[in-house]
């Protein structure tokens, strides 16, 4: 008995000695196989984020990023995968993020799709007229803003069966023939003339299952002043037309000053626009309120943020997706 159990331990020995050699004498070959079993693992860099307006649960067009398979260079089948996934029970429904739906009928067809100097071009079949009437209007809204967050994209022509859509039939508003962010998005009236209306699109925050997004309000007023002051006093008070849409700018921040450069807007503070004084850290909501804003009613790539004569925060509008 002794001598078995004496006889498996050579056995044993010799084989850890045998496998130990192995490693040894050929440590290179593992290292690189290794190695290159890593590199496998790296995601596909063709995948890339963009831009889409989808309705959240209280109807309000919600600012978010989807993941898309197209290249930024193929505009028109960038186009056509964000309208895929605008069309309910669509094809790129698997994309939408929690919270959030398309606005399509889900029966629409896009028959044709061309996109020609910053103008994309759109045919739809008929069945996207089967919309809810309170979200006809909707509906467009989230068409024009998706399409024209692709770069190069300004205007929009939607077609019906190869009609231009110049009309919505249940609502009977007229639509212009070309349309670009202007045409406003969850609009909000709030005139006592039809003479000097200015419209200014503003960034709110709201929350789903306390998730961050952001809600764009194009507001229509009497107030003649500069876009970005109207942005400012706007974020910064403590009341919104709607009470589920929030900021988080400090009611006792002042803009002091505004400075244009080019393609770069300069906003000079006072030091209320701090989350933190010590740190002179500003919330990342606070920059995406007034930089989202600045970018929908500017044509402008840079928001430079100031403070005491101190640059203290840059945000650029390629990186904010």
């Amino acid at each position: 008995m002794l001598k078995r159990i004496t006889f498996k331990k050579i056995i044993v020995t010799t084989a850890v000695i045998f496998a130990l050699l192995l490693i040894y004498l050929i440590p290179g070959v593992k290292d690189d196989e290794l190695e290159f079993n890593q590199e496998l693992e790296y995601v596909d860099t063709n995948i890339t984020k963009s831009s889409i307006y989808l309705l959240d649960s209280k109807n309000n067009l919600a600012y978010t990023n989807i993941i898309v398979s197209s290249d930024k260079k193929q505009i028109e089948k960038r186009a056509k995968e964000i309208l895929e996934i605008l069309i309910m029970d669509g094809s790129g429904e698997s994309k939408i993020p929690s919270g959030f739906r398309s606005i399509l009928p889900s029966d629409t067809k896009i028959l044709s799709i061309n996109y020609d100097n910053k103008l994309m071009k759109v045919n739809f079949s008929k069945e996207i007229l089967e919309i809810n009437k309170n979200l006809e209007e909707k509906m467009i809204e989230a068409i024009v803003f998706s399409l024209t967050s692709i770069d190069d994209i300004d205007k929009v022509i939607i077609y019906v069966e190869g009609e231009i859509l110049t009309k919505l039939p249940k609502t009977g508003l007229n639509l212009p023939s070309t349309l670009d962010r202007s045409y406003g998005i969850n609009k909000h009236y709030d005139i006592s003339s039809r003479n000097n209306i200015n419209n200014t699109t503003i960034y709110y925050i709201d929350k789903h299952n306390n998730d961050i997004y952001y809600v764009p309000v194009t507001k229509y007023t009497n107030d003649t002043r500069e876009k970005i002051s109207i942005i400012i006093d706007e974020l910064s008070t403590s009341y919104t037309y709607n009470t589920g849409l929030m900021s988080y700018l400090n009611a006792n921040t002042k803009l002091l000053a505004v400075e244009k450069e080019e393609n770069k807007l300069k906003l000079f503070f006072n030091n209320y626009i701090f989350e933190d004084f010590d740190n002179k850290n500003i919330l990342e909501e606070v920059i995406n309120t007034i930089s989202y804003s600045i970018y929908d009613n500017y044509n402008i790539d840079e928001v430079i943020f100031i403070v005491d004569n101190q640059e203290i925060y840059k945000s650029v509008s390629k990186t904010l997706e």
